[in-house]
């Protein structure tokens, strides 16, 4: 396999080893909770999970493409407006992966009448007797609306089964009737996407320590986040299968390689910009895809993403 290089392009050479100290549990735990990250998890961050870039986006180029972007985003949401479309956005993906930063770059310059971002807390006790996809029914936009998921019913997939909040029986149950529910809401008009972000184990490492040491964003630690490092591997079976098992013709999954954030935001929106066939649409100003960074999910099950170059 050959990867090109540009200035600040994919890296080249061999893949770095997996650091041992981010495969060890207690030593996962305690890399976090001290001051400093072990430096073999920071110098191993940004290739882990075969990162295709050796260097972050430069800061002045992400903002140059984030703001024509973000004015794509302007002419999409009047588009909805005027049209009385419904726009469902769902972002899923690896704890520490980006996600509430990447939805606040879609909603930051939106119009907050008509664009809403739903964040779930975990099932009441009514809730959790009721259909399972019945809170989720209720967030759902109305005409002229776009609404971004973090994190969505796809908890069920994800985190549910992984931390055994719900049974085998139910995580199959819901892994066969995901599609059939969102054939019924694309069958209705709704338009429907789903990122998924992804990240390599020494990045989530990394990020997670940084939360832990910054009081300001400590309140997004839970418990949880910890065990994401521990079941690192039932995660990625757990993600795998949902990729397979909900990625479909209706709803397909679009997976964001995210170990840099400016990267992974911009291929975000201009991936929504792109899918949708809003008036007014300057494809000078979308730019193209970087496929290195965004890929559907069948091509990101087969080989993780990375194409053959002769």
């Amino acid at each position: 396999m050959v990867r090109r290089r540009d200035d600040d392009g994919p890296k080249d050479g061999p893949k770095p080893k997996r650091n041992k100290a981010a495969n060890d549990t207690a030593t996962a735990r305690f890399a976090i909770e001290k001051p400093g990250l072990p430096k073999a998890i920071d110098d191993a961050a940004m290739s882990s999970g075969d990162y295709p870039y050796a260097k972050k986006l430069k800061r002045g180029r992400y903002e140059e493409e984030l703001r024509s972007l973000q004015i794509e985003l302007l002419k999409l949401q009047a588009w909805v407006k005027d049209t009385g479309e419904r726009l469902v956005v769902v972002f899923e993906g690896r704890d520490a992966a980006g996600k509430g930063g990447t939805i606040n770059r879609f909603t930051q310059h939106l119009n907050p009448r008509g664009a809403r971002v739903v964040a779930l807390p975990k099932p009441t006790e009514a809730e959790a007797g009721q259909w399972y996809f019945q809170r989720y029914v209720a967030a759902l936009p109305t005409a002229g609306e776009i609404v971004f998921f973090d994190r969505s019913w796809y908890n069920r997939a994800g985190v549910e089964r992984v931390m055994g909040f719900c049974s085998p029986d139910e995580t199959e149950h819901f892994l066969h009737e995901a599609p059939v529910f969102e054939h019924m809401l694309v069958r209705d008009g709704i338009r429907l996407v789903k990122l998924f972000l992804t990240i390599g184990r020494e990045m989530q490492m990394k990020r997670l320590h940084a939360r832990y040491h910054n009081l300001l964003k400590r309140w997004k630690l839970s418990p949880i986040d910890f065990e994401a490092i521990n079941r690192w591997d039932d995660y990625s079976r757990a993600y795998e299968a949902m990729l397979r098992h909900t990625s479909t013709s209706d709803a397909p999954w679009t997976v964001v390689r995210a170990n840099d954030k400016l990267r992974a935001r911009l291929g975000a929106i201009r991936h929504l910009l792109e899918v949708t066939p809003y008036r007014g649409k300057d494809k000078t100003a979308l730019g193209e895809s970087d496929g290195r960074i965004v890929l559907d999910a069948r091509r990101f099950l087969v080989n993780g993403g990375e194409p053959e170059v002769a």
